[in-house]
């Protein structure tokens, strides 16, 4: 069995015009230690299964279970970096992360606590920010602050959530490489879950890529079809990326091994769109069709 494993998941909101459902009979199967992205455009509902997956939402119907529980709310082991950086704005960098350590781990003593939070803001390149509130420090820096604050709790699960989508692009490709250390760093390996939106992320990091394909329009009540509603989005069929690591931007870019990859990933999301665009940005944009909608092929 599967470290993580998502069976059936389905889930619906309240609309304007009745109930929206986002996603039906999703499935997933994630090993120990395996980084995985969830890459779809915007819109798709990959939030949505997030929320699933970490316990911040509860599915209408199917499961969720880590290392063989039953997930029902957040788990204790697990941690979820947003990309809005979702920190406390009173408090000083070194007390967001101290006071998830408190909560995370409160065996620990006072002044283990404290050690901690300063040892991981150390290793996130904060060592000189420790006393410095959100509103003083730049957007990465506030990223690395979350980062932090989610490495600090000794997660064995990591949910992210488009961390680095709004950062630019020197700042994202360096958080891209501390996280990536982070996640494999000395002796423990977190399992990892992303979603994003941009193809060159998911390769730089992940160790598979899950497209995620939002359903096709539905009619509307003259028969017409309406760009505003979908049918349920639901998961294609995951994407090896089987590349040694450390990687770099730069490397990937003329790696055969990437540009496949690439291609396996943008033919998915574009294959199953048809003629509709995805309403976000995703890139490359190129590549021929090449998918079976289904949750996961048998491992």
């Amino acid at each position: 069995m599967a470290f993580i494993e998502v069976q059936g998941l389905s889930k619906s909101f309240p609309s304007a015009g009745g109930t929206r459902r986002i996603l039906r009979d999703v499935s997933l199967s994630i090993e120990r230690g395996e980084f995985v992205s969830i890459v779809g455009a915007m819109g798709s509902g990959k939030s949505t299964l997030l929320s699933l997956l970490s316990g911040l939402t509860q599915p209408d119907e199917g499961s969720v279970s880590v290392g063989g529980v039953l997930t029902r709310g957040v788990r204790s082991d697990a941690a979820v970096v947003f990309q809005n950086y979702s920190l406390l704005p009173w408090f000083t960098a070194f007390e967001n992360v101290r006071l998830a350590v408190e909560a995370a781990c409160p065996e620990l003593s006072k002044s283990e606590q404290r050690a901690r939070a300063t040892q991981t803001l150390e290793r996130v390149g904060l060592g000189n920010a420790l006393n410095k509130r959100p509103r003083q420090l730049s957007g990465g820096m506030r990223q690395r602050v979350a980062i932090a604050r989610a490495f600090a709790t000794r997660p064995d699960v990591l949910f992210l959530d488009e961390p680095f989508g709004a950062l630019d692009a020197l700042t994202r490709e360096t958080l891209q490489l501390e996280l990536a250390r982070l996640c494999r760093d000395d002796d423990r390996v977190v399992t990892t879950v992303m979603i994003t939106n941009s193809v060159e992320e998911a390769i730089l990091l992940s160790d598979r890529i899950v497209p995620m394909i939002p359903g096709p329009p539905l009619n509307d009540a003259r028969g017409a079809l309406s760009g505003l509603e979908r049918a349920p989005a639901m998961l294609g069929t995951p994407i090896a990326v089987d590349l040694p690591r450390p990687r770099s931007a730069a490397q990937l870019a003329h790696d055969e091994q990437a540009t496949h990859a690439r291609a396996h990933v943008v033919a998915a999301l574009t294959a199953a769109l048809g003629r509709k665009r995805p309403n976000g940005p995703l890139h490359p944009d190129t590549a021929s069709p090449v998918l079976r909608p289904v949750a996961e092929e048998p491992r």
